[in-house]
């Protein structure tokens, strides 16, 4: 078990392609990209003529921004990648091969993606399939955003994040939002295990107003009792009831919104 009393699934992301994440995650239907992609769609569709770009927070192999970008769905994209030819196959035959299946998928209204996350195997991988237009590998629990990150932040419209937020901490949005330099929204689908409130206060000092949505949407299924257990504990302690939910046998996440309450942001 992970600090956040859920199952690590550390080992998919320290490999060269998301082969194994999806052959992975599959048996448990993990599904929150595919709650998020018309939501983060229709965010990016209002960011306006000027395109600002979109940055994917704990991005991994850029799964988010191949759901915003290009016309796939997360079902043809466990398809894809578990499929036995796509088992025979090098990272290097992999990537020329997910560098055209995407760019036949292109939507028009696509938005450049800016990607962050600890993991340089899958920032990399994102890149090199033309997923990301940059990439970052980088945990800015423990550091400060780089140079060309500081370069390009002022740049982007929208922060989106499915499967972060469990193990960031207000550290990570507020070094973030100091190199935006404005407040933008912030859309993250957040388990009900975890309490967001830390985060949105600090949201909330940058100049957004975080807007919490009622319904929840089924993140996993859960990889045994012990997970469960502790899932129910913890979101009963949050005051959440879990029947129906995390009860019966899924985690369950909830989308939060950030949007601009002012235009300035003062640096920090």
């Amino acid at each position: 078990m992970s600090p956040t009393g859920m199952t690590s699934f550390d080992e998919v992301y320290t490999l060269p392609d998301p082969r194994g994440y999806f052959t992975r995650l599959g048996p448990y239907a993990y599904q929150t990209p595919a709650h998020a992609q018309p939501v983060f769609r229709a965010l990016a569709a209002g960011l306006g003529p000027a395109r600002p770009a979109m940055l994917d927070l704990c991005c991994s192999y850029g799964i988010n921004a191949a759901l915003v970008n290009h016309d796939v769905t997360l079902d043809e994209l466990y398809a894809h990648y578990t499929a036995p030819a796509a088992a025979r196959l090098t990272t290097a035959e992999l990537v020329a091969r997910d560098r055209g299946f995407y760019a036949a998928r292109r939507r028009p209204d696509a938005v450049p993606a800016i990607g962050i996350d600890v993991s340089e195997p899958a920032v990399a991988y994102a890149v090199a399939a033309g997923l990301l237009d940059e990439g970052h590998a980088v945990d800015l629990e423990t550091a400060e955003p780089g140079e060309r990150l500081r370069c390009s932040a002022p740049g982007v419209g929208l922060i989106t994040v499915t499967g972060g937020t469990s193990f960031l901490t207000e550290r990570t949005f507020g070094r973030l939002l100091t190199a935006v330099g404005q407040p933008v929204p912030v859309a993250a689908f957040v388990l009900r295990t975890h309490d967001y409130r830390p985060i949105a206060d600090c949201l909330e000092s940058y100049g957004l107003t975080v807007e919490r949505a009622d319904g929840t949407s089924p993140q996993r299924r859960f990889t045994g009792p012990e997970e469960q257990r502790r899932a129910v504990e913890a979101v009963t302690a949050l005051g959440e009831d879990p029947a129906g939910k995390e009860a019966s046998g899924w985690f369950h996440t909830r989308l939060h919104l950030a949007r601009p309450a002012t235009t300035v942001i003062t640096s920090r």
